[in-house]
């Protein structure tokens, strides 16, 4: 069967669908509604916002999950790509951090023991996530590296490995991802 039935076939689902008077979700794309005077009003499903925090030493490894996030359809937040010229960067991190859907800690050999912005970040986190329900999942630990996770994390959140074999790591964090958005999205609640 060509594209071209199978999007002739999906539009007319879709058709069907509202002139029964119902709301047509298609996942990954957004909602159509009936609309007496348009016909019908379509409204995208948001990308899921993902905070990504890392230590300088391992900013390469962050921008390159940031593009395979982008590439999968999440909206990635890395601070060199999103910070602004004279932006507060400490409140627009914290700001990133509220409005994030979830939050990615890249922890390497070089991070785990390093002060500064990233513990900082971690701490941050940890303080929104005590606000989410208690089933969401809200902070990712990733490892770049054999490092040990701090024991404050690894005692509660299970992590993913982007080593030694980072395709297969990627995947998990991926369908992690989808898997818990398609949750919140069938238990809606107000943030």
């Amino acid at each position: 069967m060509g594209s071209g039935t199978t999007s002739q076939q999906l539009a007319q689902i879709v058709i069907r669908g509202l002139q029964a008077g119902r709301v047509v979700e298609i996942e990954g794309l957004g909602l159509f509604y009936p609309d007496a005077e348009q016909g019908l009003r379509f409204e995208p499903c948001p990308a899921p916002q993902v905070f990504i925090a890392y230590v300088k030493e391992d900013e390469a490894a962050a921008a390159r999950l940031y593009t395979d996030l982008r590439t999968a359809g999440f909206n990635p937040w890395m601070d060199v790509r999103k910070l602004l010229p004279g932006q507060n960067w400490p409140r627009a991190i914290e700001r990133a951090i509220d409005s994030s859907d979830f939050f990615i800690a890249c922890f390497s050999t070089r991070g785990v023991r390093k002060k500064g912005g990233f513990q900082a970040e971690i701490r941050y986190a940890l303080d929104c996530a005590r606000m989410a329900p208690l089933d969401e999942i809200f902070i990712v630990p990733v490892r770049l590296d054999g490092c040990e996770v701090p024991r404050r994390i690894r005692h509660e959140l299970q992590y993913v490995d982007l080593f030694p074999d980072r395709e297969h790591g990627l995947r998990q964090l991926i369908a992690m991802l989808r898997h818990e958005q398609a949750a919140r999205r069938s238990m809606p609640y107000e943030r």
